[in-house]
């Protein structure tokens, strides 16, 4: 599924405009960007929970040449289903 009907699928649902469902979608995208990037947790009870670590800088090798590189630190964003998502999945 893409964004565009990811869109139709929530305005189909909640009986919303699709300008309206983008507008909730772009906020809903904005605001929990907004919280990571100050390393806040965000916890949807029943769906899950977004977080950030923090990976630490290490070495790697290119594949196709084979030479060393270096990877550099980063933060990156981590999803964790909650039990209901998970149960609804399987």
């Amino acid at each position: 599924m893409n964004k565009a009907e990811l869109i139709e699928a929530i305005a189909k649902d909640s009986k919303l405009s699709k300008a309206d469902a983008k507008k909730a979608l772009d906020s809903f995208t904005t605001t929990v960007s907004k919280a990571l990037k100050k390393g806040d947790r965000i916890a949807l009870v029943g769906f899950g929970s977004f977080s950030t670590s923090r990976r630490a800088a290490r070495k790697g090798r290119n594949p196709q040449t084979g030479k060393e590189i270096k990877i550099a630190a980063k933060t990156v964003v981590k999803f964790k289903a909650g039990a209901e998502l998970a149960k609804k999945v399987n």
